[in-house]
């Protein structure tokens, strides 16, 4: 296996310490941006072989240009870079109003002193990972953050269907103004529509018209009293001896 290398990312290997069977993580997208060729490489292999699909910048200007183009899921950020600092980037992100607010775990091998890590916590980052840091440990960070995604992607899911669920239960409760002759219910807009059609519109309800015997005698008389007679005539019949 290989060893390790100098500059800045010496302490990060080159090569994946052990092999692991994982699954593919295919929906989640992971955004790495480090200005250091050696350590963007190494940091992608291994963020890789968790079986994520990664994009890659090298500098603040270019982070921005994939986050609007490609909308990450992860981005893992270093702190400093050529053209502007981790912490400035990491707070534009999170104020895009157009952007599903990713999340940044910020990455620096200079800046990890206590304070200046909940500065960057501070600045909204969802985590903050100091050089160095074995490949395991890495990954195992990395992932941990996507359970966290995950389960709040569940939580947003389920709440959208509660609520959803509330809206239809709250269409049809409360006082419903209905006419004493005609039956007609008014709806919010001030018409008077149809029960049928009232309730239909405001639920997932599905009606089956028919005839009920109080109506049938009412609008089709000649009908009814056919069938009437022709039951009482065979009821005579089956009477007689």
């Amino acid at each position: 296996m290989g060893g390790q290398h100098s500059g800045r990312g010496h302490n990060l290997l080159f090569y994946l310490a052990d092999e692991y069977d994982r699954p593919m993580n295919q929906d989640i997208q992971i955004l790495i941006v480090d200005d250091d060729p050696d350590v963007l490489f190494a940091t992608t292999r291994i963020v890789k072989s968790g079986g994520y699909p990664v994009l890659s910048a090298t500098s603040g200007e270019e982070c921005m240009t994939m986050v609007q183009k490609h909308k990450p899921d992860l981005i893992l950020l270093d702190v400093v870079l050529p053209d502007a600092e981790g912490l400035s980037i990491c707070k534009k992100i999170k104020a895009d109003p157009d952007l599903k607010p990713p999340f940044v775990v910020l990455l620096s091998g200079v800046k990890i002193a206590s304070d200046l890590q909940a500065e960057g916590l501070e600045s909204g980052a969802d985590g903050y990972i100091a050089r160095p840091i074995s490949n395991r440990e890495l990954l195992a960070r990395v992932e941990a953050m996507v359970r966290i995604m995950k389960a709040e992607r569940e939580r947003d899911r389920v709440i959208e269907k509660l609520q959803e669920a509330l809206a239809r239960v709250k269409e049809l409760s409360g006082l419903l103004p209905i006419c004493s002759f005609c039956k007609k219910i008014r709806d919010d807009r001030g018409y008077w529509e149809e029960v049928d059609s009232y309730i239909r519109d405001h639920s997932e309800v599905i009606f089956s018209h028919s005839v009920c015997p109080a109506c049938a005698t009412k609008h089709y008389p000649d009908l009814f009293d056919y069938r009437l007679k022709g039951l009482e005539k065979r009821l005579l019949q089956g009477s007689e001896p």
